[in-house]
């Protein structure tokens, strides 16, 4: 599957919690139905994303993992 990112975040490196912090500082500059990749390479942050977008309410859109990096996509919902 294919998504076109509006905005991407690169928070290879960092650990819990400043991807999820970051990621919702990312959705918060969005607009209504714009979709934000953001790239971790913490193995947690895929449980934190889902919980996340979860709470939020904002869509996880699509995840993968290609190598050490853990890429997901996430559209702003309201």
């Amino acid at each position: 599957m294919s998504v076109k990112a509006d905005l991407t975040l690169d928070c290879s490196g960092m650990a819990c919690p400043m991807p999820i912090l970051k990621t919702k500082k990312a959705v918060e500059s969005l607009q209504l139905g714009q979709v934000l990749e953001m790239i971790a390479t913490d193995p947690g942050s895929t449980s934190d994303i889902d919980a996340w977008t979860q709470k939020t309410g904002h869509e996880l859109v699509d995840s993968r993992q290609e190598g050490n990096k853990y890429i997901f996509y996430i559209k702003k919902t309201k």
